[in-house]
């Protein structure tokens, strides 16, 4: 669903205990807004999608700028709970770039 923000790691979309991840929204809401910036993407549908990210992503800055729910690096594993108990950080560097990718996007002519 494009409408759904912040995203979940696509293989835990199922799972109940999967938690926002925001690195990974960012990215997305880099993605549609230079996208749709570019003509690449049908603006009707992705711009809306876009500006809901956007808005929902900047609820998880604080009074620092710093942005939460930002999963620690993985490596590989072959286990669904491996990848459920990754811990949770706040302005995590993961995070915080995607974030500025999508405000200099925005500010894009």
């Amino acid at each position: 669903d494009l409408h759904s923000f912040p995203t979940r790691r696509s293989s835990d979309l199922h799972i109940a205990s999967s938690w926002a991840e925001t690195s990974a929204t960012g990215m997305f809401t880099f993605a549609f807004i230079t996208g749709v910036k570019n003509g690449w993407l049908d603006k009707k549908t992705y711009a809306p999608a876009a500006r809901k990210a956007w808005l929902q992503l900047i609820t998880y800055l604080d009074d620092n700028a710093d942005i939460s729910e930002v999963c620690e690096g993985t490596n590989k594993k072959n286990d669904r709970q491996y990848y459920l108990d990754r811990k949770r950080n706040i302005g995590d560097l993961h995070g915080q770039a995607p974030i500025l990718w999508c405000a200099t996007a925005l500010l894009r002519k």
